[in-house]
């Protein structure tokens, strides 16, 4: 049984466990939570359910299989290289394609376990929002529990400017084009998260805008109005111009196609963020240039 304190106060039930079930997957964490195995004063919650100060949760016993043991005398200085901002309150990172923001579900170290072994002075890290694996770019860590729920709420009410770029499947008319279209979670069989576009779902916003044309391809600005899991993915699949490289929501044509180009990753990047400093209130902007690797596809496919 855990009491919750101010320091956890607001915190998401599922963000939560997550902390106390280091190295169990987020798939079990939502199962166990579904299936009520997780108590919040001895009753039922939902994942998103915001803990209150005083709450008394009962958390199950769980194995978890065993894992590499990471390397506690490793090397983490090629991170370093990632820092595009940093302050005593947060940090902006670049995050490398291929690398999962957290351990857990086979992968045995994440961006932020890295970050704690390079940065082991500092008593709290965490992730403000997540990148998918396979999408490189700007992410946003706080070294503070306040700065974290003053950037969450930033998030929330639409504060946080994030824009993408992507490569896509081509044939886009016009300049631009604005996608509302609400997103439901769901999970396969085999516990693996999705997301579709659902009138049950939660309401979602996306906007594309043309950079460039290119042989069988577009590159396209995205800007997220909203934050939901999958969202640049899933809009662009839902107006067929779904992103290369994309196993999950993309075209396996389209895919193959630009695999023979040349492309060994999904192409796209989170380039710039805009937020305003919870320490300072200054308005911020950082940027991640578009990586070489996409740099080259599109040069590749240039018309």
């Amino acid at each position: 049984m855990v009491e919750i304190d101010a320091d956890h106060e607001g915190q998401r039930l599922d963000n939560f466990l997550m902390t106390q079930l280091k190295g169990v997957p987020r798939s079990r964490i939502y199962r166990i939570v579904r299936k009520g195995e997780v108590r919040i004063n001895k009753g039922r919650q939902k994942p998103d359910y915001k803990l209150q100060c005083g709450d008394k949760v009962r958390i199950p016993p769980i194995r978890v299989a065993a894992r590499p043991a990471i390397n506690e005398n490793a090397d983490f200085q090629w991170l370093e290289q990632a820092v595009l901002h940093e302050d005593s309150k947060l940090m902006v990172l670049n995050k490398p394609t291929g690398l999962a923001v957290h351990g857990g579900s086979g992968v045995s170290l994440g961006l932020i376990e890295a970050l704690r072994r390079l940065r082991p002075q500092c008593r709290f890290l965490e992730l403000v929002h997540r990148l998918d694996r396979d999408t490189s770019g700007c992410l946003l860590v706080a070294k503070k529990r306040s700065i974290l729920l003053a950037l969450h709420k930033a998030l929330r009410e639409g504060n946080i400017d994030k824009r993408y770029v992507a490569l896509c499947r081509g044939g886009w008319q016009g300049k631009g084009q604005t996608v509302e279209a609400p997103l439901l979670r769901y999970h396969l069989a085999n516990g693996e998260r999705r997301v579709r576009v659902h009138s049950d779902g939660k309401p979602a916003k996306t906007r594309f805008s043309l950079r460039r044309s290119l042989k069988g391809a577009v590159l396209l600005d995205i800007k997220l109005f909203t934050g939901r899991t999958h969202q640049a993915r899933v809009h662009a699949a839902h107006i067929n111009h779904p992103i290369a490289g994309d196993d999950k929501y993309g075209d396996k044509a389209f895919n193959q196609a630009m695999k023979k180009a040349g492309l060994k990753r999904m192409a796209l990047h989170a380039e710039r963020l805009r937020f305003q400093h919870p320490g300072t209130n200054e308005w911020m902007m950082q940027t991640a240039p578009m990586p070489d690797e996409m740099n080259t596809i599109v040069e590749t496919l240039a018309i």
